[in-house]
């Protein structure tokens, strides 16, 4: 392709700019624009798709193919190379279209002659609206200034068809069922509770009205002053919430370290200087990163994309003149696609009595506020923007996963009712969180809470719990822009340490994968990345990455007791090297003239099967074991538990996990060695119910699951529960949860819902 400089491309977006503010249909306008692109970039052919119901695109205009084509030529997703670019919101670029295995022909296009073809998918707030390609009669190679100057008009592109409405919004989600009647949409709970009111739509896009500029100089000094705007809002924000008791002040000054970042600063120039306004730069280049993060295996590291997003459409507010806060009714239900941790701030959190996200994960920081500030929060709605309308009244019950549209008067009054014996059991869980978990003949059960976030730590008080059996070292690292040093770590630890006051604190080493933490580190893409190099397999490999972590946990513990889990251990040899580690990190700090820890516990989490048949040779080398039951029965049914189509194909109520299960805790009995669970079954009133019977002792689980197991405990006579377990162990059945259920029930051990 011949030569293509920034003056080149400012001219062609300033042709572009004066297009779609003329007169005319969207269709004409269209016609026009894939004329001038086709124009500007020497090309043949120019065509324009559009995302329909369904996902299928369809050719709406076109410049060098069939005329007759359009609005008659259509793509699946994932069809041909078009259909590859909309499906992997990834550009193309091919000198020989034709030898693509990709390549589908459509005769009706005329495009038998068109041998190269360049396109790029049309972005809009982090959806692809539609693809946008050039194609030439001679075998083209395209340079990257070339895809970088199509995204750039693809862009432009996308923001008219959206604001023109193109595709309606009630074809790409057809209504169900009587509208007038309720409607129930299911979603993943992340912070339980119910919640009765109004919807809010959070708009979380930020319209722009500008895109093109003719003064980059000019743009850039908006750029300038909308960031010290930006830094000066975060900082209040900060400000703020430390006189906060739910504490998360944490979160924001990570949050403030992104809008310092220079790399994303950078590039938000150099979009400025192609000749886009600060706020089509400011878009541009979070539409670009949130298509690169959607690429990558790990759903966690992805997370911190929502921060990303929230700063941008706080920067672009800013640009606009707008204000973020946004005045609601008194019982509000917050709706959105995904939402960061300053723009639920914004809100006044004491209407908030629900939040319903599209997308969503337990560990992004907007669910860590909700959590801390004790707002219902249901997830991975699908369909929740298509199908609710601003001021719908929602009934949210975020326990159940499920969200009713227009609840009937019945159901709102069954809603209230619930909320109110829910708010007297909250009250009487927390009135009892003083009285010890004991069975009602003796047994005394020790319950702990999982952390990731120093929140969560603060969390343990309110809750009653006897310490953290599982802090989660890791978030740190996912929620900081680069890897943090020795003394951020050591600063963190020690906060988890006084913020525990005297109360056990086990820390577990990092447990990511490589793509989360250094993407260079790795050879590529991982197919299986929970099997793969991950936790302390990237770690061993990498033992600057653990020496420096262990080396700040030790300082942090100085003159207090110390105690470390190693994560994801196979085989016996790992859990030396480890501990190997560990030692020298010890005496390098003694050496060095540090304060001894007062004790240390070394110990490992049982999570890789293969160490069930090490169990011999383990024991006498830990101080203690803990089950990540999570990973370990995922691993042992080998089903992936994100997997949506097989989540709950496999029960851990199950007589082959409840058998492994309480094989481990007799090895560990016969060893005279401390056994805590900490996956997901330790906060579920039957699964504990069934740990303590199988001899479990410690227990591990999210602060608000504490109250009712505790409660579960007080009421059971384990003795009883023994014996029922007992003759469950050699069922065939697939699942023991209806037996189990029943027990519990018939024995008043849990309210029947």
């Amino acid at each position: 392709m011949t030569a293509f400089s920034a003056a080149d491309l400012r001219q062609m977006l300033s042709r572009l700019r004066d297009v779609m503010a003329g007169m005319g249909s969207v269709q004409e306008r269209l016609d026009k624009l894939v004329a001038l692109i086709a124009q500007g970039l020497k090309a043949d052919v120019c065509s324009c798709y559009i995302m329909r119901a369904g996902e299928v695109l369809e050719l709406f205009a076109t410049f060098g193919l069939s005329q007759s084509a359009v609005h008659n030529t259509r793509l699946r997703v994932g069809e041909g190379l078009v259909g590859e670019i909309a499906a992997h919101a990834r550009s193309i670029s091919l000198a020989d279209a034709w030898s693509h295995p990709a390549f589908v022909y459509r005769p009706e296009t005329g495009e038998d002659f068109f041998r190269s073809l360049m396109g790029v998918p049309m972005i809009q707030a982090g959806r692809v609206m539609g693809v946008l390609a050039v194609q030439t009669r001679d075998e083209r190679p395209f340079n990257d200034w070339a895809i970088e100057t199509l995204e750039t008009v693809a862009m432009v592109i996308a923001e008219l068809t959206t604001a023109a409405h193109i595709v309606k919004r009630e074809e790409l989600f057809p209504a169900e069922g009587n509208a007038l009647l309720p409607v129930r949409l299911s979603g993943v709970a992340l912070n339980p509770g119910l919640g009765l009111g109004q919807a809010v739509m959070h708009k979380s896009h930020v319209r722009i009205g500008r895109l093109v500029s003719d003064d980059p100089a000019v743009e850039r000094s908006r750029l300038q002053s909308a960031l010290a705007a930006l830094r000066r809002d975060v900082d209040a924000l900060i400000w703020s919430s430390h006189g906060d008791s739910a504490g998360f002040s944490d979160i924001l000054e990570v949050y403030r370290m992104f809008a310092d970042d220079r790399g994303w600063i950078s590039r938000i120039g150099d979009a400025i200087d192609t000749g886009l306004t600060a706020e089509a730069a400011v878009q541009k280049v979070s539409d670009d990163t949130r298509v690169r993060m959607l690429q990558m295996n790990d759903p966690v590291f992805r997370e911190r994309l929502q921060d990303l997003d929230d700063l941008a459409n706080r920067l672009l507010s800013i640009l606009a003149g707008g204000g973020m806060r946004t005045e609601l009714p008194e019982n509000a239900i917050l709706v959105c696609r995904t939402l960061g941790p300053t723009e639920l701030l914004d809100y006044d959190r004491r209407k908030i009595k629900g939040l319903i996200m599209e997308e969503g994960s337990p560990t992004m920081h907007a669910v860590v506020v909700a959590k801390a500030l004790d707002i219902p929060v249901l997830a991975q709605v699908q369909g929740a923007l298509a199908r609710i309308d601003a001021f719908d009244l929602l009934a949210l019950d975020a326990s159940a996963g499920h969200v009713f549209l227009r609840p009937s008067e019945d159901l709102q009054d069954m809603f209230t009712a619930n909320a109110e014996v829910r708010q007297r059991q909250k009250a009487a869980y927390a009135a009892s969180k003083d009285l010890p978990s004991i069975t009602r003949d003796g047994v005394a059960i020790e319950l702990q809470v999982n952390a990731g976030f120093l929140i969560d730590v603060q969390a343990l008080h309110e809750a009653g719990a006897a310490g953290v059996g599982l802090f989660r070292t890791e978030m740190q690292f996912l929620a900081m822009p680069v890897l943090p040093d020795v003394k951020s770590q050591q600063a963190l630890y020690r906060q988890v340490i006084d913020a525990a006051n005297g109360k056990p604190v086990t820390f577990r080493t990092l447990d990511v994968g490589g793509d989360k933490i250094a993407a260079s580190w790795t050879g590529g893409k991982e197919d299986n990345p929970a099997m793969g190099w991950r936790s302390v397999r990237l770690t061993l490999d990498r033992p600057s990455v653990m020496r420096q972590q262990l080396r700040a946990i030790i300082m942090a513990s100085e003159a207090k007791p110390l105690r470390v889990m190693f994560p994801m251990i196979a085989t016996i040899a790992e859990f030396d090297d480890s501990r190997r580690i560990l030692d020298l990190e010890i005496e390098g700090h003694l050496k060095r003239g540090g304060v001894a820890p007062i004790g240390i516990a070394v110990g490992t989490m049982i999570e890789v099967p293969s160490l069930l048949w090490q169990l011999d040779q383990l024991l006498p080398r830990v101080d203690f074991v803990s089950i990540g039951s999570n990973d370990l029965v995922q691993f042992i049914f080998a089903a992936d538990r994100g997997n949506t189509r097989i989540a709950n194909r496999y029960d851990v109520l199950s007589a082959p996990v409840l058998r492994m299960l309480r094989y481990i805790a007799g090895k560990c009995q016969m060893a005279g060695k401390p056994l805590s669970l900490c996956g997901e079954m330790a906060g579920r009133p039957l699964e504990a119910l069934a740990l303590i019977a199988l001899g479990y002792r410690t227990l591990s689980m999210s602060p608000a699951a504490v109250g009712p197991i505790r409660d579960l405990v007080r009421k059971t006579i384990l003795s009883d529960a023994e014996s029922f377990f007992q003759s469950l162990l050699n069922s065939a059945a697939s699942s023991l949860r209806p037996e189990i259920k029943s027990f519990a029930y018939d024995h008043g051990l849990v309210r029947e819902t």
